[in-house]
């Protein structure tokens, strides 16, 4: 079977596997994450072999990490959601280690936050699929969308639930792509986690949740209106959030993480365009290739600069940016590293992501020209805006590593000049940053190949045109953003410097996680809940229970009479020593003070009176007759 662009589609079942059987697919786009994959690996790993080198425990960090790049191409390589729902919670627990790694408080307190994030966000998932089996029959990709449409087509209860499963799907994917507002575990586990691990976290992981929403958009939600809606909005709020709380960050590793959430906003901000435009009958190319290309670039950046922050951490061991500013001076490897990664995220011309970038915003702009909504002239400034935000944190980062001077260890960070990272590891970032700019400068030849090969995985059939990336037109959006972008990082410099240092000028109520998750999770839900279970433990629970043990006593007196009554008739005829019942001090009395105390009072004695015995026999004698009558002669 071929796609439109005849490219091989390979499709492998292994029936009985986990239960249903595993489905594995290989086409262009899972073909480009394939290699994706392979280089951020491979450039971590050999970073790795200088980063993790004085960690006692770098072997359980490797077991891991090899771990989780199985698990994470099982998940791209999936054809169906029940292959995919498997790899993704492996992904999630294996990499869970690496946010945990050191086992200091702050990440342990970050490790539970991640894995809370993706179990949540994996039984949601597991709930919209659950209902997607019912309602389609089906789990497999390619049979989802025929079955979609025509629920969708004909509406109604079965439409609305549909809807349900997408949302509860969204929810588990947007859990680990950093989605706003489950995006808490990304500012989060980023600082703690060791850089390697912070790259393919950022770089990769979190397109295994954009991965799923894609599917979902394209094989369930195909040209849906409401749906593009729901979606477009999502990113933008991610978009303009993410980089809101980077302006103000002033921890390198941080300010690169809520980044993340921001670019996953660019992300999420094309495929709801992309749906958007399909809904309307316009051509969603623009909007498909600019998500395709910004999901690529933005690996790349990652990489980039986690590991060039790693560089950092491996000689200072410090990430507030009052503690490393200047060490990137007379570092020119570092420095070309860092600011390639930095060019591109801000969509500077000459760099890969102006082009995803200009995409992006020119579906925006179509989309907004076809309607003539108003609306949509604020979300182009929104987009532009956050393009600007991120040049500005960028500029904070670059500027503060490498042209500021540290007022206190300047000299030091000087004459670690040849010595602060090995040639094997400056090589392959070295080799890694070389991608940003050779793909922004040759987009027509690398970045439209890459669109070719992989844009059939949105939308089957969907036929490309040329884009003019270096017009006029689309040159002025970048320089929008640039302009801002400069802007922003003098009223920054102003508002988070003061006496020469970074002030962290955040408020705290701004932390989602304790303002709004762990108050629900840890004080709200076990206070309703134990209030819930105190009323039913006094109204509901404990008058059947009184009353079971008041006939329970009850019957126990009554047997033990009985065998007091056999004892005394053998006494009588045998003439024997057996003791009287009116001798034993047998009390089944016992005080109403408390059910637990009644119930053990009660079980001591009866466990103790030789009626317990014949009140089991009978018992057990009444369940074997009931049996055997309805096993051989089916009495009931």
């Amino acid at each position: 079977m071929t796609n439109s662009l005849e490219i091989p589609f390979f499709h492998v079942y292994l029936p009985g596997l986990c239960g249903p059987g595993l489905t594995f697919c290989l086409d262009g786009f899972r073909l480009i994450y394939l290699t994706v994959g392979m280089i951020m690996w491979s450039v971590s790993g050999i970073f790795s072999l200088e980063y993790m080198a004085h960690y006692e425990k770098r072997k359980r960090y490797y077991v891991f990490f090899w771990a989780t790049f199985l698990a994470t191409m099982g998940v791209f390589l999936s054809g169906d959601f029940y292959t995919t729902f498997l790899f993704f919670e492996i992904m999630s627990f294996t990499s869970y280690v690496w946010v945990a790694f050191d086992e200091k408080p702050e990440s342990l307190r970050a490790a539970q936050t991640y894995l809370a994030v993706a179990v949540i966000g994996g039984l949601t998932m597991l709930m919209g699929l659950f209902l997607l089996d019912k309602l389609c029959g089906t789990l497999e990709f390619e049979a989802l969308l025929p079955k979609a449409q025509e629920i969708l087509k004909t509406g109604g209860p079965r439409a609305k639930e549909l809807y349900t499963a997408g949302i509860l799907m969204l929810t588990g994917f947007g859990a680990k792509a950093g989605c706003f507002p489950l995006h808490i575990w990304l500012p989060k586990a980023h600082p703690v986690a060791p850089a390697p691990a912070s790259a393919l976290l950022s770089g990769i992981l979190t397109k295994t949740g954009v991965f799923g929403l894609i599917v979902v958009s394209f094989q369930i939600f195909y040209g849906e209106m409401e749906w593009g809606l729901l979606v477009a909005v999502l990113g933008l709020t991610t978009m303009f959030w993410g980089a809101f709380l980077a302006v103000f960050s002033i921890n390198l590793k941080r300010t690169l993480a809520c980044s993340s959430v921001s670019q996953i906003g660019f992300i999420l901000t094309g495929i709801g365009m992309g749906s958007l435009l399909l809904a309307t009958g316009e051509d969603p190319a623009l909007a498909i290739r600019g998500t395709l290309l910004h999901m690529i670039n933005h690996s790349l950046f990652k990489l980039v600069l986690f590991l060039c922050a790693g560089a950092v951490f491996m000689n200072l061991h410090q990430l507030d940016l009052n503690q490393i500013r200047g060490f990137g001076r007379n570092k020119p490897a570092l420095c070309f590293c860092f600011f390639t990664g930095a060019a591109g995220l801000a969509g500077i011309p000459g760099f890969s992501g102006y082009i995803s970038k200009t995409l992006l915003h020119e579906s925006i702009v179509e989309y907004g020209a076809y309607t003539g909504n108003i609306g949509w002239r604020f979300a182009e400034w929104i987009f532009l805006f956050s393009g600007g935000m991120t040049a500005a944190y960028m500029t904070k980062l670059f500027i503060a590593l490498f042209l500021e001077k540290n007022p206190e260890k300047q000299m030091e960070f000087d004459q670690m000049k040849k010595s602060y990272i090995k040639p094997l590891s400056k090589g392959a970032l070295v080799a890694a940053a070389l991608l940003i700019p050779v793909f922004g400068l040759t987009p027509g030849i690398t970045m439209d190949g890459l669109t070719e090969l992989g844009q059939s995985f949105f939308v089957p059939g969907m036929k490309t045109h040329p884009v003019a990336y270096f017009s006029l037109e689309n040159l002025k959006g970048a320089a929008i953003s640039i302009a801002i972008g400069g802007g922003l990082y003098g009223l920054i410099r102003r508002f988070l410097m003061a006496d020469g240092k970074y002030i962290d000028r955040l408020p705290k109520w701004l932390d989602l996680e304790n303002l709004i998750y762990r108050p629900i999770l840890e004080k709200a839900l076990p206070g309703i809940c134990g209030t819930v279970c105190k009323y039913l433990d006094k109204y509901v629970v404990s008058i059947p229970v009184t009353l079971f043990l008041q006939a329970s006593a009850l019957v126990c007196r009554s047997m033990d009479h009985m065998a007091d009554g056999v004892i005394l008739l053998a006494r009588h005829t045998t003439h024997s020593q057996i003791p009287s019942p009116f001798q034993k001090q047998k009390k089944f009395a016992f005080p109403m003070s408390g059910i637990k105390g009644r119930l053990i009072h009660l079980c001591s004695l009866v466990e103790e009176s030789f009626s317990f015995g014949l009140m089991l026999f009978s018992i057990g004698l009444f369940l074997t007759i009931g049996y055997l009558l309805v096993v051989f002669f089916g009495v009931l």
